[in-house]
């Protein structure tokens, strides 16, 4: 039956994304196909949609890392028709035609069954952005990071990660400070439950190797030099876990905060997560990670239908956007 994709074709050197009507057949090779009931846009695939960055490995290849839906047909035992599964990341529109799309099919090794606590709208609109919030918070915790130990701080708080992972802390009963440079938003921040709401400017950051603790750590989506000043105020023992790098992907610092104060830096790779580890933080958003109903709706800024998404990437890509926009599949 045919279905709609958002489908990235080379055209000139160029990265074009059209919609297109492609059949099964059409789609890249796998043991399992699903019928995408959500997806959600990410800035990886408005880079990926737009040529903007170097996402895609090869063409034509339809966009999109995240996707929920049911089981249309498996040759593997573990799913059969009408399970609820979701995929993100694990190539998933860079090497295998991706989650912007009617139907996708994919190795059955890349899917996580639905967890009991999550519809498959809910898992879209946290997505792979609330996945990697979910890992980064998990990161920190394993290395033993605790509210009581004093205010953490989110950069780049109200893009999708950041919004999210606001609304994770202050569920953990972290005290939050929420870093936007949007002065627009930071009601919105509030509202998911950020204790203090600033820019960067506001926060006055220090330049020497060594600065006065202000945090117990950091979800950081920015890099560069708002990262750099960060690590310098992160107290004894505190974790900085790095998720992004929308001001610049370089890191300028000293390692003073590292041997004087034991400040740990952690990376957070969504895409190739261990599939033990994946599933562990998909069940635990769809459990005690699982940002409460008002946030949740609070974070989802719009439902687009798969028809309008072509729209949706330019304003992504240029930080219009606050927190997420979910893509509805089947409309």
């Amino acid at each position: 039956m045919p279905f709609l994709a958002c489908r990235v074709f080379e055209d000139e050197g160029k990265a074009v994304a059209r919609l297109v009507t492609l059949e099964t057949g059409d789609l890249s090779p796998g043991e399992v196909t699903i019928r995408g009931e959500y997806s959600g846009i990410n800035y990886k695939d408005a880079l990926a949609a737009t040529g903007r960055g170097k996402i895609l490995r090869r063409f034509p290849l339809n966009a999109g890392i995240d996707v929920a839906g049911a089981v249309v047909a498996s040759s593997d035992p573990r799913y059969r028709p009408g399970d609820r599964v979701l995929v993100n990341g694990m190539g998933l529109g860079e090497t295998q035609d991706g989650g912007l799309a009617g139907e996708v099919r994919v190795p059955a090794d890349a899917i996580v069954p639905l967890p009991g606590g999550l519809s498959t709208f809910e898992a879209m609109a946290l997505g792979t952005a609330g996945f990697s919030a979910a890992l980064a918070i998990h990161r920190m915790e394993q290395m033993d990071q605790r509210p009581g130990q004093g205010p953490v701080a989110v950069t780049g708080a109200s893009g999708g990660v950041g919004s999210i992972a606001v609304a994770i802390l202050a569920g953990r009963g972290y005290r939050v400070v929420a870093v936007s440079g949007r002065r627009e938003h930071h009601p919105y921040l509030a509202s998911l439950g950020a204790a203090e709401t600033v820019t960067p400017e506001d926060l006055g950051l220090g330049t020497r190797p060594l600065e006065s603790t202000r945090f117990a750590g950091a979800v950081d989506n920015v890099g560069g030099d708002l990262l750099a000043a960060l690590i310098r105020h992160v107290g004894l023992w505190g974790t900085v876990a790095v998720v992004g790098n929308a001001a610049a992907p370089s890191l300028e610092t000293t390692v003073f905060p590292l041997i004087l104060r034991g400040v740990s830096l952690l990376g957070v790779s969504s895409m190739n997560c261990p599939m033990p580890l994946r599933a562990e933080i998909w069940r635990r958003l769809g459990g005690e990670m699982k940002p409460s109903r008002l946030a949740l709706e609070a974070i989802v800024a719009r439902t687009v239908p798969l028809s309008a998404v072509l729209g949706e990437f330019a304003p992504l890509l240029d930080r219009r956007v606050r927190g997420r926009i979910v893509v509805d599949l089947a409309s």
